[in-house]
């Protein structure tokens, strides 16, 4: 028995069928059937699948008589089908490479559930690509397999038979078989999702949904769009017969009338003069199905009774609002980029202010230029600085510096007037940088993944890379700030220009040796850190090639493989939830610096923040689980796996028995760790940001010599109070699990 049946009915799809078989044939996962069914298609399709068949022994020919219609196609291809989970895939449509592949591993990950859920991409004939747009819901977080109950927002997904998977017995035991007419998928989708007693969800784009110019049957203007009414008269009939779905009845009741508005209302569906009877018999379907716990819209009234010159009346009225709204706020906002242009230019015709610098960073505020304007007012305290960020942000803005909000006539006056420039990307959009002026750019630590020209072959991993516009970008710079050798070699060949790199550590990470105990003490009873206990920061990376992101470990799993001494402090990106015993979700903590600090241990895949952590020289541990799709996304230019920075796990149970075990911290780890920040940390002694200054504003080219920690006093400062370890004193980094730090001597020793 193969895994997957895959039934593709054709009809008069002769010039994308080659396409679509060619998509199923040369998946990676081999174990599959092709039912492919020529739906009595007057065109080359039957012999294109005939020809197929002769090639390849996977594919099944079924050749109907007579057009039956695609439901009553699909019935047949069920009806010959032997594999343990049905795959529907329209003739004009294509599965991506490596969806099987994925299918298999996420329905053995959940326990073969009765359906899979998974996303699909709309291909538009010009070469657009736009994701589904309710993607947020088949994130793989939480528990699976589930019921519809537990995820109730997958009726809002497609109502289509081909995102989904379904076992075959669970498909057989019910009965379900597609209806004949227009709209087939509903009353088989809505069923199957409420009947099925195990769910999953895979995050992963698996049919490329072809949006033809021209010949899609939904696009065609007939009165065969009236079997909606049928579709949904079958699905309310099913819920009829099984009392115990009746709670679905409201749900249903407003994605029926809500399907219904989008038929009357799309352009070139219903016949001229059928409007009114549409909406007529769409009336009588919300008489009869309506429940008193559907709440009503204004959508659902005109249906309801019956307003068909209303509901045009009013959809002109807010055609004519959004029309007006346009032609007033439109010339305002012209008007006033307009002067925000001329502004600028203006400022652009006067002096530099030679003792000015401006600042800014993605995010508002943090990171390298956050350490550099703070070692600019310490060893250049004549330089006045700047600071661009939205006064929301949650990070607040130290006091010194003076606030510019983005996109007034202040931010384009500093960005014209000011000798110095400090930043990364938010810094430069729209910069005309002048003669006189000097940019310092920084890059965001050590590269990991590839980036910048090296992107242009990645499009799966940024989407839209814009090699031109980089480059412009580039010949501004004057300097890059740069934490090792493997940062500068890498810099210079994927973002190649006239500018110079500054190859002084990262000055971020001058914070972590200047950190006193009660620094970090302090900050781990913020943080709510036990007493007593190990804190693992769980830092993984941001997946950029996926819509909705999800964390690569279930969490409450590994926290009770690890047992109770230790806490884990979870950093997700975007609305994950985090959850779990002895887990604390530090996802909005606006000071990554802040957390690392108060670490014993880091948790992590293929975030760069581990270069800044070795710093540290505490414990990493790696989760190399899904290193091979990370490499083939995004490419790598250091191989972790051959030259980790501490110990490694390929999942739960071994990242629990990682810790358990000691191996976190043995001989092994530290000599990996050694080597690690040798080869990535030379200059992190706590004067990065210093060395740049120097450089830049007090014309000292050659650099201060790198002071073993060992030999460094603490010297206090008047913001050791203030709770982003940015502003913290200076000392020798405390180590709370009892690990000491590797200096420069002893390294070169």
């Amino acid at each position: 028995m193969p895994r997957f049946s895959v039934i593709v009915p054709a009809y008069q799809v002769q010039a994308y069928l080659p396409e679509c078989l060619d998509s199923v044939l040369s998946q990676s996962y081999p174990d599959l059937e092709v039912i492919a069914v020529d739906d009595g298609s007057p065109d080359a399709c039957g012999e294109i699948i005939d020809e197929y068949a002769a090639r390849d022994p996977r594919v099944k020919p079924l050749h109907l008589g007579e057009n039956r219609g695609l439901g009553r196609a699909r019935n047949a291809g069920i009806a010959q089908a032997t594999g343990e989970y049905l795959v529907f895939l329209d003739s004009d449509d294509t599965l991506t490479p490596g969806a099987l592949a994925a299918v298999a591993e996420r329905i053995d990950a959940t326990g073969a559930p009765d359906v899979l859920v998974y996303d699909y991409e709309r291909t538009y004939w010009d070469g657009r690509r736009v994701r589904n747009h309710l993607a947020a819901e088949l994130s793989e977080w939480g528990r699976a397999p589930f019921r519809l109950t537990d995820r109730p927002g997958l009726l809002r997904v497609l109502m289509v038979a081909w995102n989904k998977a379904y076992r075959r017995e669970f498909v057989a035991a019910e009965g379900f078989t597609f209806p004949p007419g227009y709209y087939e998928d509903t009353p088989w989708t809505f069923p199957v999702l409420m009947a099925a007693g195990s769910i999953a969800t895979l995050d992963r784009v698996c049919v490329h949904y072809r949006q033809r110019r021209q010949g899609s049957i939904l696009s065609t203007t007939s009165r065969k769009h009236f079997d909606l009414f049928d579709q949904y008269e079958r699905v309310f009939a099913y819920v009829a017969d099984h009392p115990e779905l009746a709670f679905w009845k409201p749900e249903l009741f407003r994605r029926m009338i809500d399907h219904y508005g989008v038929v009357f209302t799309r352009p070139g569906r219903l016949p001229r003069g059928s409007h009114g009877e549409f909406l007529r018999r769409a009336r009588d379907h919300h008489r009869r199905y309506r429940v008193p716990k559907a709440r009503l819209r204004r959508r659902h009234l005109l249906i309801r009774f019956g307003l068909h010159r209303t509901f045009r009346a009013l959809r002109y009225v807010a055609a004519a609002r959004r029309r007006l709204r346009g032609l007033v706020l439109g010339p305002a906002r012209a008007v006033r980029s307009a002067a925000l242009r001329l502004h600028y230019r203006i400022q652009l015709r006067l002096p530099l202010r030679p003792e000015r610098a401006v600042f800014a960073v993605e995010g508002g505020y943090g990171g390298d230029p956050a350490a550099l304007e703070e070692a600019m007012r310490r060893y250049a305290p004549h330089v006045r600085s700047s600071w661009i960020a939205d006064p929301a942000h949650p990070r607040p803005l130290p006091a010194d510096p003076r606030l510019v909000v983005p996109g007034t006539a202040a931010h384009w006056t500093a960005l014209a007037r000011s000798t110095y420039l400090f930043g990364d990307a938010h810094l430069t959009r729209g910069l005309r940088k002048r003669d006189g002026q000097i940019l310092v750019r920084t890059l965001g630590g050590t590269p990991l993944g590839h980036t910048g020209l090296d992107l242009v072959e990645r499009p799966a991993a940024v989407p839209g890379a814009d090699p031109v516009g980089l480059l412009r970008d580039v010949d501004q710079w004057d300097h890059v700030v740069s934490g090792n050798r493997h940062s500068t070699l890498t810099w210079q060949r994927v973002h190649p220009g006239r500018w110079t790199a500054l190859e002084y550590g990262s000055p971020r990470t001058d914070v972590f040796q200047r950190a006193t105990p009660d620094d970090v003490a302090r900050l781990r009873a913020t943080l709510g850190i036990p007493a007593g206990a190990v804190a693992i920061l769980y830092a993984p990376a941001r997946r950029e090639h996926r819509r909705t992101q999800h964390l690569p470990l279930d969490l409450p799993r590994l926290a009770r493989g690890l047992g109770p001494r230790f806490v884990l402090l979870a950093r997700a990106h975007g609305d994950v939830p985090v959850e779990g015993p002895r887990v604390i979700d530090v996802s909005a903590h606006p000071c990554p610096e802040s957390l690392c600090l108060a670490a014993d241990a880091l948790l992590t895949d293929q975030s760069p923040l581990m270069f800044d952590y070795a710093g540290l020289d505490r414990p990493i541990v790696l989760h190399t689980g899904d290193w091979t799709a990370y490499t083939a996304v995004r490419g790598a230019y250091v191989d972790l796996p051959g030259a980790p920075p501490g110990a490694v796990g390929r999942d739960e149970d071994e990242l629990a028995e990682v810790f358990t075990d000691g191996h976190w911290n043995g001989a092994r780890a530290a000599l990996l760790r050694a080597a690690f920040r040798e080869r990535f940390c030379p200059w992190d002694d706590g004067r990065a940001a210093e060395r740049v200054v120097r450089h830049i504003v007090l014309g000292r080219t050659e650099p201060s010599p790198v002071v073993p920690l060992g030999e460094r006093r603490p010297v206090r400062s008047a913001m050791a109070d203030t709770p982003c370890p940015a502003r913290s004193p200076l000392a020798t980094v405390p180590h709370p699990a009892g690990h000491r730090p590797v200096t420069r001597a002893a390294e070169h020793r």
